[in-house]
């Protein structure tokens, strides 16, 4: 059951958004296959397909370690919008450059500015014992303004005819291109290496295994002489490192500049491509599939069902409290009780 729920929960979820659209007077039937079938149906639609699930996968890897170790990390959006913040602020400063370790250096960039906004509620929690869940996610609303600021004052390009958004960022300052004539980027890929790696670091090293008895059995932990503070540490910092790489793989993928659009509730999502996936490295791809496609499949009932743009992120939060409910089953057998004579 531990497996087969996820499999349970998508389906009910199908079922239940089937219901609530038709009492909202559309066509649920419809709206349901164009959400959830159509992205994988039509062929057109895999490199979007492709696009949406790198950064859910990208992320929720870094919080499926933290989670793993009863390390709440809520705020990955901004962890995320800081990584393409610092990683804009690279492109800005080499604009008139060019080399190949222009883009490189706005990865790093990228890392290193969703690892400092992680280092914050790390530091709370180890110092303080200030719930990370709070903390975390506050700074979320910090992130957003400092990108609006960013991008309405000094960061906003002098050429854009007074709109909110940076320059344009240049070819070397760009994700290549993987599909000609597509968004497909080098970022795709990427993501799946990232889950490889993940894996291997959770399943086949130490440090995994400190994690995973950290978060089961922190006085077995202790006694095994692994630190609960530097499993925290390691947890936040990865989380925002690969959230902040998310960032500026979008930033330099997709938008191709910041704008005030750039946050996309990616960080709130992959909580559920998370434990959608069961925390697992392979079953995350597994979950950022099935997230992405209620992101192409939204788009499409938009126009086809006339959905509105928030019915998408309706679904995804009862894909959530479906997916909770079904847990049941992981802990507790249905069972037929005969009644006594």
């Amino acid at each position: 059951m531990l497996y087969l729920s996820p499999l349970i929960a998508v389906v009910l979820t199908m079922a239940l958004g089937t219901l609530v659209f038709t009492l909202m007077g559309y066509d649920g039937i419809r709206a349901v296959h164009d959400i959830f079938l159509t992205p994988f149906l039509e062929p057109q639609r895999w490199p979007d397909l492709g696009v949406k699930a790198a950064p859910l996968i990208m992320i929720a890897l870094g919080l499926a370690i933290g989670f793993r170790a009863n390390v709440w990390n809520i705020g990955a959006e901004g962890q995320y919008i800081m990584g393409a913040i610092a990683g804009t602020g690279v492109a800005l400063l080499t604009y008139e450059m060019s080399g190949w370790w222009i883009l490189p250096a706005m990865a790093l960039a990228g890392v290193l500015g969703g690892m400092a906004w992680a280092a914050v509620p790390a530091l709370l929690r180890v110092r303080l014992q200030v719930s990370e869940i709070l903390t975390s996610l506050m700074l979320t609303y910090v992130a957003v303004q400092a990108l609006y600021y960013l991008v309405r004052g000094p960061w906003k390009d002098p050429d854009g005819f007074n709109f909110p958004q940076t320059r344009m960022f240049t070819a070397d300052q760009t994700l290549p291109v993987m599909l000609e004539g597509s968004l497909v980027h080098l970022g795709i890929p990427l993501a799946l290496l990232a889950a490889a790696l993940a894996w291997l670091v959770l399943e086949k090293t130490v440090a995994g295994y400190g994690v995973k008895v950290v978060g089961l059995a922190p006085a077995a932990a202790r006694h095994g002489g692994f630190s609960a503070d530097a499993v925290t540490w390691a947890s936040l910092l990865a989380g925002g490192g690969l959230a902040g790489l998310a960032g500026l793989f979008e930033a330099a993928g997709p938008f191709g500049q910041l704008t005030p659009q750039f946050p996309t509730n990616y960080g709130f999502t992959a909580i559920i491509v998370a434990f959608l996936g069961r925390l697992h490295p392979l079953g995350i791809v597994f979950g950022g599939v099935i997230l992405a496609a209620t992101y192409v499949g939204g788009e499409v009932a938009q126009t086809t069902v006339k959905l509105p743009q928030a019915a998408t992120g309706m679904f995804q939060a009862l894909l959530l409290f479906v997916l909770l409910a079904t847990d049941v089953l992981v802990k507790y057998r249905i069972v037929r009780r005969e009644r006594s004579a």
